[in-house]
């Protein structure tokens, strides 16, 4: 896939992320996360506390595959390296455009209450390296 059509197809619909990060004693951690794309970063709010949190304070690389499941089945692949903020202002913003995307407008604001509070973090993942392949199964 080009460029534009890499981040067409990670944008269609509500495909979630599966971000993949690496556990302090080396085990993988593989989650979903709703996310968008914010230039070449993506971008996704998570618990301050929770794993994937912790793991990429201690280790920013990750890598993040959205996918198709239907044939003939597509992926994208994306590697990147991590930047955390907890600035509420910042978190309620991303945290709206989130619930827009996966719960419709006329949810947006909602969500972004709900998720844009203080514990939870923005994750702006600078987008280093994509494997896109379509028809896998054409």
């Amino acid at each position: 896939m080009s460029n534009s059509e890499w981040r067409e197809f990670v944008l269609e619909g509500t495909r979630t992320a599966k971000v993949g990060v690496t556990r302090a004693d080396g085990r993988p951690h593989v989650t979903p996360v709703w996310f968008v794309l914010d230039g070449d970063d993506l971008v996704f709010t998570t618990s301050g506390t929770g794993q994937k949190a912790k793991s990429l304070r201690r280790d920013p690389r990750t890598a993040i595959c959205v996918d198709e499941e239907r044939r003939p089945y597509a992926f994208v692949m994306i590697e990147g390296t991590a930047a955390l903020s907890d600035e509420l202002g910042e978190l309620v913003k991303w945290a709206t455009v989130l619930g827009g995307r996966y719960m419709g407008e006329d949810r947006a604001e909602e969500f972004g209450r709900r998720n844009g509070v203080p514990g939870e973090v923005v994750v702006r993942i600078h987008i280093t390296k994509v494997i896109a392949i379509r028809g896998i199964a054409a």
